[in-house]
């Protein structure tokens, strides 16, 4: 069983507000979570609209479904029933006891204004991705807080070879995926894609032609990464413009690509502001190119961009769960200078992430960084390129080349003075 980071946070969630959202895609481990804080020192009932039972009792009468209900109560899959969330609005408006309903959904109620909107200032929203590479290994990663430190003194951390990164990176951070052995894993993720069509895809969303979704899935899985060109990839699928946004709305919504905006700054040299579009899973996205561990290395057009994608989104995760909590952006000038991830402070607080799957790095691989800095000014705090070898090095101010593995392995957050 594996220890979830965001436990934490949800726990403190239902100490003080009365209805929390847990969201995220399906089977990252939303029903296994839940079910244990249902049955630990909080206890409540839980019900799962994946039932078909409960969830025609839930769509034939929801005001009554939900006022019928006693004490806190866990409703999984809730996006199965959208018309529970007025309901649910009303009952908390008369009774605004905290921890009265705990929901799960494998959809991002954020992205469908109607629901949003409904329990804006009742309800606190949390999201639960795939295992982080810290959560498999027992570790809570503190990346995200060191590199924010005031005083960064960057230590030695265990090297990963190419084989390791690139067994990481074909595991992915599905819990059910990641325990299996390799050879089981791809009968997993072909399942995995029919549910996700026949379950919250048409839960979410009125779609015609599923059968382009997975044709759609596997061309991003090429591209993750990359900068996201909506007509390059409505030339080569053949889907018209205005469908192909739709789609990829609706992929997003479902927690299977996440976009990553430019950082811009409001600044007014000639940045551009095209996101990067990444798939959220990177054993998903090598099972939907036809890679496994020993082909993706060798790959050199595929290669750097899943590692890149890799550490993005283990970015992702931590930043939810982190002290700092930063948002995230990637930054490309008109001219070529580009930083694969730009973390930025709520205080405004920059730094630079840059990827590199090589084991040695030289100083025009800091080109990028030396941009953002300059562009940033006092707002940067520092660059970081991760790469494969295992020494930290600096390269100046400010700059420095650490480990690639030191994104889970700083299992020790520096305090802040």
């Amino acid at each position: 069983m594996f220890k979830r980071h965001v436990t934490p946070q949800l726990l403190s969630a239902l100490v003080d507000t009365p209805v929390v959202l847990l969201h995220g895609a399906r089977q990252v481990g939303k029903s296994t979570l839940t079910q244990q804080v249902a049955s630990g020192p909080r206890p409540a009932r839980y019900l799962t609209l994946d039932d078909t039972t409960m969830l025609a009792a839930a769509k034939s009468d929801p005001a009554g479904f939900i006022f019928g209900l006693e004490g806190p109560v866990v409703i999984d899959e809730v996006q199965r029933a959208p018309e529970l969330f007025l309901p649910i609005k009303a009952t908390v408006d008369r009774d605004r006891r905290p921890g009265r309903f705990l929901l799960t959904g494998s959809a991002n109620v954020l992205l469908l204004p109607k629901l949003s909107e409904s329990l804006a200032g009742r309800m606190e929203v949390l999201t639960m991705w795939p295992l982080s590479q810290g959560e498999i290994e027992g570790l809570i990663e503190g990346f995200v807080d060191r590199v924010f430190a005031p005083s960064f003194a960057p230590v030695q951390s265990p090297g990963v070879d190419r084989r390791d990164l690139a067994r990481r990176i074909v595991a992915g951070g599905y819990p059910e995926a990641a325990l299996r052995p390799a050879g089981r894993r791809q009968a997993w993720f072909r399942s995995y894609v029919t549910t996700i069509l026949q379950r919250t895809v048409r839960d979410t969303a009125d779609i015609e032609r599923l059968h382009e979704i997975p044709r759609l899935l596997s061309v991003v899985a090429a591209r993750t990464g990359t900068l996201l060109n909506v007509a390059d990839l409505s030339r080569t699928l053949g889907i018209p413009q205005t469908t192909l946004q739709r789609y990829l709305a609706l992929l997003q919504t479902t927690f299977l690509v996440h976009l990553l905006p430019a950082w811009t700054a409001k600044a007014r040299k000639r940045l551009l502001r095209s996101p990067k579009i990444l798939l959220v899973d990177t054993g998903l996205a090598t099972h939907l190119v036809g890679m496994d561990s020993r082909g993706l290395p060798v790959n050199a057009e595929l290669w750097g961009a899943f590692v890149e994608s890799f550490v993005a989104v283990e970015l992702l995760k931590q930043s939810g769960w982190s002290s700092t909590r930063p948002k995230l952006y990637h930054f490309r000038t008109a001219k070529g200078a580009e930083v694969d991830v730009v973390l930025e402070a709520p205080s405004g607080e920059i730094v630079g992430v840059e990827v590199k799957a090589a084991v040695s790095v030289n100083a025009d691989d800091f080109r990028g960084l030396r941009v953002l800095a300059e562009i940033a000014g006092r707002r940067f705090l520092r660059g970081v390129l991760l790469y494969l070898g295992e020494q930290p090095v600096p390269f100046g101010a400010n700059l420095h080349a650490l480990p690639i593995s030191s994104v889970w392995r700083w299992n020790q957050p520096v305090r802040a003075d």
